[in-house]
């Protein structure tokens, strides 16, 4: 059954893996993933296939790496910073 996964949710899925990872083993853990954003979702395969990284030391090594790789526009909403509110 496919999982979804909320982007704030990500470091406790991640922690659920030994580290240290290759890319392939990431990919064959965590492929069938679904990230939910907030406009929208995408398969963490796809996110993961933007990683040029080869290992990761550590859970927080692929969580960066994913939110460096996920778009702008699903991490928040539009107009929205942190800094707000």
């Amino acid at each position: 059954m496919p999982r979804e996964v909320k982007l704030n949710e990500l470091t406790d899925l991640l922690g659920e893996a030994s580290y240290p990872l290759s890319a392939e083993m990431v990919q064959s853990k965590f492929g069938d993933v679904t990230l939910v954003y907030a406009d929208g979702s995408e398969s963490m395969s796809e996110v993961l296939d933007r990683i040029e990284s080869e290992q990761f030391d550590s859970a927080e090594d692929v969580q960066t790496s994913i939110f460096n790789a996920v778009p702008v526009e699903g991490v928040g909403e539009p107009g929205q910073s942190e800094g707000e509110g």
